[in-house]
């Protein structure tokens, strides 16, 4: 009988992460919010009209799987989930900062 070898995951390369957040038109838009002190599912949802819970989920997983957020899960009831930009987070946002910048350098050469 042969043993079955165990996967490690390894996180992606950062540019890979940036391939897959700016590629999708929700992960910016989730990453202000919680940037901006939404760090709830539910207030995500009603801030941004068209994000679903399930699109929602699916970006809250993907940014917490890079480790740019971590998730919490208070023992409550009902139970409370909260967002947070991880310590690699905050310096994930600073390229997204740099983009912004060189949108508005850009925008006002125009």
């Amino acid at each position: 009988m042969y043993a079955k070898a165990k996967i490690i995951s390894t996180p992606p390369p950062v540019k890979r992460m940036v391939e897959t957040i700016v590629r999708c038109k929700w992960s910016l838009s989730v990453i202000g919010l919680i940037r901006s002190g939404v760090n709830r599912p539910g207030a995500m949802e009603r801030s941004i009209e068209g994000l679903t819970a399930k699109v929602l989920n699916e970006r809250l997983r993907k940014l917490t799987d890079f480790g740019i957020l971590s998730k919490t899960v208070y023992p409550e009831s009902p139970p409370r989930v909260e967002y947070v930009l991880t310590p690699f987070g905050l310096k994930f946002v600073k390229l997204l900062d740099a983009i912004d910048k060189l949108e508005d350098e850009l925008g006002s050469a125009r």
